[in-house]
């Protein structure tokens, strides 16, 4: 006896499709006239590795859903971590999305978006009506990938992928069953991780005779300068380092700062050199210690750490200044 198809919410059976977690791809081709079209797809998805097959589907109410049912070649792009503002362009309707957008070279004329994980040349093979969906099937005829961890779409937002391994210790012998805090207190791991990133650039600092403090107003001022005494201060309050009249000039008779008027303070030319080389130390450190995590789990700590700053800022100034769309 056939069992009798069941009503949904559709609402709902949204958010229940919704708890999948898939990729984020921006679909694109060359239309009849000539001109570009995409559309951002999270149906994207394999259907056979020999031969190299795969599928999406486009709504069909969608605007260029003719261009895409005429069009004999499609380009795929899995759009990396960074891409949420293409994501989000390639989602509108109504606007024109290749506007200022470096295309690479495509042999069938569909656009070939740029710094994507990765990017699948298609050649339309079937088309499928799928309900209030058209289902398109290409076989893959050119693709390329990079290192770049991708973007994910899950519950209705975007998301970073990360790989699951084993519990993680750092001391996995030890027993931490009668001590006061265990090795998963957040401030513990976090002061840790600082103070062993920092050990990595100190022979840097020593050689350059810098203090922790000289770094944390010198790293200042090569984003922002010149700066008052006081504005010094605030930006680098959470350090809970007395940023000061005395510190300051110090720095001054040391010959890394220099004082464009009073109570302002700039870099001097050796300042300048001197934080240079740190942070050059610095970014050594960091590319080490992402050799070794890997692009996707350096994405999702970055990102995590940037929440957590967040949640936690006490009201701190503005250390960059806000991005403007052009």
């Amino acid at each position: 006896m056939a069992l009798a198809p069941q009503t949904f919410d559709p609402k709902d059976f949204r958010r229940a499709l919704g708890m999948f977690a898939t990729g984020v791809t921006i679909v694109t081709a060359h239309a009849a006239d000539g001109a570009p079209v995409g559309v951002t797809a999270n149906s994207f998805n394999s259907v056979s590795i020999s031969p190299p097959l795969v599928l999406w589907s486009l709504a069909k109410s969608a605007r260029s859903l003719d261009s895409f049912t005429s069009a004999g070649h499609w380009n795929v792009h899995i759009l990396a971590e960074d891409q949420v503002d293409m994501s989000n362009l390639f989602a509108r309707a109504g606007e024109d999305k290749f506007s200022g957008l470096q295309l690479d070279p495509s042999p069938s004329q569909a656009p070939l978006l740029q710094a994507c994980s990765a990017r699948f040349q298609c050649r339309t093979m079937f088309q499928y009506e799928g309900g209030d969906h058209i289902i398109f099937v290409g076989e893959v005829i050119g693709y390329d990938r990079s290192e770049r961890p991708p973007l994910l779409y899950v519950t209705g937002g975007y998301a970073l992928a990360a790989r699951k391994s084993e519990p993680v210790s750092t001391e996995p012998r030890a027993d931490t069953g009668s001590a006061l805090f265990s090795e998963d207190l957040l401030g513990y791991l976090l002061g840790r991780s600082h103070f062993q990133f920092v050990g990595g650039i100190r022979s840097t600092l020593n050689e350059r005779g810098l203090s922790e403090a000289d770094f944390f107003v010198l790293s200042l001022l090569s984003v922002q300068a010149p700066l008052s005494s006081s504005a010094i201060a605030g930006h680098v309050a959470y350090t809970a380092i007395d940023v000061g009249p005395v510190l300051l000039q110090a720095l001054c008779d040391r010959g890394l700062l220099e004082q464009p008027q009073a109570d302002s303070f700039a870099l001097s030319v050796r300042g300048r050199d001197a934080i240079l080389h740190v942070l050059a130390a610095a970014k050594a450190e960091e590319a080490d210690v992402i050799d070794q995590l890997g692009e996707m789990e350096a994405a999702m700590l970055r990102n995590l750490l940037k929440r957590l700053i967040s949640i936690t800022d006490p009201g701190l100034p503005k250390l960059w200044t806000a991005r403007t769309d052009s």
